[in-house]
This record gives structure tokens, C-alpha cells and sequence, in this order.
């Protein structure tokens, strides 16, 4: 590691020497990287930087950051981003019930309002949700900091992140202003079900991620399910891209295609049929509108 400075004239250790060098550690981790996500997962540890991660639901976007957390040895803290997400899910809140406890036991000691008052809004009383997790982190490894599907959650969430994003801080009005020692590594990830925020994106760096190319879902699967026979291999990939090109609403991602290549090879198939696919379908297709529309659709020519 070498030592480098960032924008703002801080000192940090530069985790990979180079692009290949990421490459190299996803790739022992069975995640198989374009050469774009290694530019973006350099910059990010290098810069201290957020990375946004946009993308069709499946195509590798959390899997990234476990496979991060994977390499760095470090904690992964996944921060599951939902509609009505707030600041006591996601950063801290009071342990009401010790306070209260505290309240009555300093009452049959006559303490004064005061002293009752910065007592119970003290670190001891405050349970730490993962924002704040992440930013405490007294470690000497920097956890990975996973914000999934931020796109769920509401606009004002996205606005309470800036502080975050941009100066790895959190204020809380009892305590004052919290700030990481080392900041967390963030990977932000959305399925793009809406329109992110300006001033959200521009604390990051942005990088969208396509479904993988046919060779390069051949190769995943490959690592992922090694033991399952080339020709299926194969079959199985270009039967789950060709269906990506369909009216299918739910589009099968590659953790949908490894289940089905992983079943396969549990149930001891060795050849794909028309009848396979219907009966396996429930691996890689999550709708009943899906599972009739497949029904539809010509395989011959992958299948034969």
C-alpha cells in the first residue's frame, strides 16, 4: 500500500496498485468484473468516494460490495433501503426504556434536571443503527458501507445522506457532530425504479452496469457452478439472455441464472429440454405471468 491525498488534503493508503490488481482479487472471488467496475472500485478506495451503482435488478451491483468486503477483510454494514425508510432505522435512536430506568433511579437520588438530562443523552443510552455503525467504526479496517435499493426509499432519506456522502459526519442534536476516524467504504446501489437526486449523484461516482455479455455470463457461471457440464452451460446462459429480450416483466438477472445452472446440476441434468425448462422455470422466473409466457417461447434453436 502507498500513502496518497485526497481532495480535501487528507492522507489515505491506496488499497490496489492497479486496475489489474483489482481485477485479479474479484476474480478470486468468483466475481468476474468489467474493466469499468475496476476503474470505479480503485477510484472509490483511493478518492474516498461513494460509488453509485445503477443497474437492472441482478446484474451484480450488491455482490460487488460482499465481494469488497470479501477481499479488504473488513465488515460489510448493508443498510436495506425501503419506502418510509428514516433517520431511527437507518442512523441511531434512544434506548427509551434504560433512559426511563435512569430517569426514576437519579430521581431517588435528587439529581437535578440538568445532570438527569445529559445523562440520558449520552453514547450509552444511543443504539447504533448501520449509518452511524459505520461511521463509529474504531477499527483499523474501514467496513464497507452497503446502501441497497436507495432508490426505494423516499427523497427526504436521500437528503438526510449528504452529510454522510460528502463529509463521512452525522449530526445528532443531543451529542453534537459524530465524524468517522477512517472513513467507511459506501457503495450505493439503486435498480433505478426512480430518479436519484442531483446533489446525491454528484457526491459520488456514477457508473451503470449492464446485463453481462454472453461470454462473459458463460464464464460466471463457470466459476459459479464448475461443475456443470460446458454444453449445458451454455444452453443455460444464451436460454436466460434470449428470455431478457422478451415481453417477460420480470427479467431473469445472473444470481437467477446461477440458480438455475446450480438446480440443474442438483437434480442431475445433463441435457435441457423444452420439458426441463418449464419444470425448472421456477428458478429463474418469479411471476405467473412469466411462467405462461415462457410456455410461448420458441427455444429450438438453442435447445435442439
Amino acid at each position: 500500500m502507498e500513502n496518497i491525498k485526497d481532495g480535501k488534503g487528507r492522507t489515505f493508503q491506496r488499497p490496489f496498485v492497479s486496475i489489474e490488481d483489482v481485477k485479479t482479487l474479484l476474480e478470486e472471488q468468483n466475481y468476474i468484473p468489467e474493466k469499468e467496475i475496476c476503474i470505479a472500485t480503485k477510484l472509490s478506495l483511493d478518492l474516498k468516494k461513494p460509488i453509485l451503482l445503477e443497474g437492472e435488478a441482478g446484474v451484480g451491483k450488491t455482490e460487488l460490495a460482499k465481494t469488497l468486503a470479501k477481499i479488504l477483510d473488513t465488515e460489510l454494514i448493508r443498510l436495506q433501503c425501503y419506502e418510509g425508510l428514516d433517520q431511527s432505522s437507518a442512523l441511531y435512536e434512544w434506548n427509551y426504556s434504560r433512559q426511563i430506568l435512569e430517569v426514576r433511579l437519579s430521581e431517588l437520588a435528587n439529581h437535578t434536571k440538568e445532570e438527569v438530562e445529559k445523562n440520558i443523552f449520552s453514547e450509552k443510552f444511543l443504539l447504533d443503527r448501520p449509518l452511524l455503525k459505520a461511521v463509529k467504526n474504531t477499527t483499523t479496517k474501514p467496513p464497507v458501507l452497503l446502501i441497497d435499493e436507495i432508490d426505494r426509499a423516499d427523497e427526504e432519506f436521500e437528503a438526510f445522506l449528504l452529510e454522510i456522502l460528502s463529509d463521512y459526519q452525522v449530526t445528532i442534536p443531543e451529542l453534537g457532530t459524530i465524524k468517522a476516524v477512517e472513513p467507511p467504504i459506501v457503495i450505493l446501489t439503486s435498480n433505478r425504479t426512480r430518479d436519484l437526486n442531483n446533489a446525491l449523484k454528484r457526491r459520488c461516482l456514477y457508473l451503470w452496469i449492464e446485463y453481462p455479455s454472453l461470454s462473459k455470463e458463460i464464464k460466471i457461471i463457470q466459476k459459479k457452478v464448475p461443475n456443470l457440464s460446458e454444453t449445458l452451460t451454455e444452453k443455460v446462459v444464451k436460454t436466460i439472455q434470449l428470455l431478457r429480450g422478451t415481453e417477460i416483466r420480470k427479467k431473469p438477472g445472473i444470481s437467477e441464472t446461477i440458480d438455475w445452472a446450480t438446480a440443474l446440476f442438483a437434480l442431475e441434468i445433463d441435457s435441457l429440454t423444452i420439458e426441463v425448462v418449464n419444470e425448472t422455470a421456477i428458478t429463474f422466473l418469479k411471476n405467473r405471468d412469466d411462467l405462461d409466457l415462457l410456455k410461448d417461447i420458441d427455444l429450438s434453436d438453442i435447445l435442439n
